[in-house]
């Protein structure tokens, strides 16, 4: 499930230099659509997965702890995936407008639409606002529950970009929106917002600390030159010790999470599939940690990606779970 992780040179069409290599917006989108898909990440999909995995966790580990699934689960399901790669994109386009002085000062980043000239600042915000009013929509097809956590959602996603000038844990502030659709899925079923959701929530922070510390290390040097701050550069030599705090503190949260969820109705056969989840998860980000060059920005990249599949091995031995 690995996808080819070295990063193009940019090119000429404007590609962006950290895209998936023949991705599908550079060689299939319409030529006008391009600038606004890449601004909204679109040829780099790992962001929607990260986005996306913790709420099919809170919403699978919802339907442990009562019992019960419904076709209404399939649209909160699906609905879910929608409003990841809507919000996603949006978030992604509100970045890049903070950031566009930033981004004009890193090799990395340098490529992307707004300080590259494909896009203007006004363009791309109207295609923020465009892209949140169609996510906004899909919200207010849950329950009212949920939809107030979905609008207090805007709250870390409007803070984030900004945390890496005034703190060095801005991954942590990452941690908190990436991972607030665990809350608002769980919600979505439920009704309400219950403890297991809440340890679900911690599990993903630490797992965004975990990913986007080992992401940060690509632009260590230009971060240092700006004065970005971040969890790779207040880490350094020592990131792999605190990648193993994160990986313990991810599989601990995630194990007593599905405990709190199977305990009311799970059989303990399902109770036991459920909790290999976790097992598995913290297996791959071992293997990860094993393979860790923080002066292989290529490595790097790679490891990054390959946490899509970090978040997808929980999701399967919960559905299993879910069949028992």
């Amino acid at each position: 499930m690995q996808d080819n992780a070295t990063p193009p040179e940019p090119l000429k069409n404007g590609a962006v230099a950290d895209a998936y290599a023949r991705n599908w917006v550079d060689q299939y989108a319409p030529a006008a659509t391009r600038p606004y898909l890449r601004l909204s990440r679109a040829d780099r999909p790992i962001g929607t997965w990260l986005l996306l995995l913790p709420c099919w966790w809170g919403l699978s580990l919802a339907m442990l702890y009562d019992g019960q699934a419904t076709w209404y689960d399939l649209w909160v399901f699906i609905g879910c995936a929608l409003g990841a790669f809507l919000m996603r994109g949006a978030g992604c386009t509100w970045n890049d407008i903070t950031d566009r002085d930033i981004d004009a000062q890193v090799a990395r980043t340098r490529s992307r639409p707004i300080p590259s000239g494909q896009v203007s600042v006004k363009g791309a915000a109207v295609w923020m606002v465009l892209q949140a009013l169609i996510s906004f929509a899909i919200l207010l097809s849950f329950n009212a529950a949920a939809i107030r956590l979905g609008v207090l959602a805007l709250l870390p996603v409007a803070i984030y970009p900004f945390a890496k000038r005034f703190t060095w844990w801005p991954q942590m502030f990452l941690g908190l929106a990436f991972n607030w659709g665990a809350l608002l899925a769980w919600t979505a079923h439920t009704g309400q917002l219950d403890a297991p959701a809440v340890v679900l929530y911690l599990a993903g922070i630490a797992w965004t600390l975990f990913y986007d510390t080992i992401y940060a290390h690509q632009d260590t040097e230009d971060d240092a030159l700006i004065g970005v701050k971040s969890t790779a550069r207040l880490f350094g030599e020592n990131s792999g010790k605190w990648l193993r705090r994160f990986l313990m503190a991810t599989v601990g949260l995630m194990g007593i999470a599905v405990i709190y969820a199977a305990l009311p109705t799970a059989s303990p056969l399902a109770m036991v599939f459920a909790l290999v989840g976790p097992w598995a998860m913290g297996w791959h980000m071992a293997w990860q940690l094993r393979g860790l060059d923080i002066h292989d920005t290529g490595k790097m990249l790679q490891l990054f990606r390959a946490n899509r599949d970090t978040g997808i091995l929980p999701l399967l031995f919960f559905a299993i779970a879910l069949l028992l």
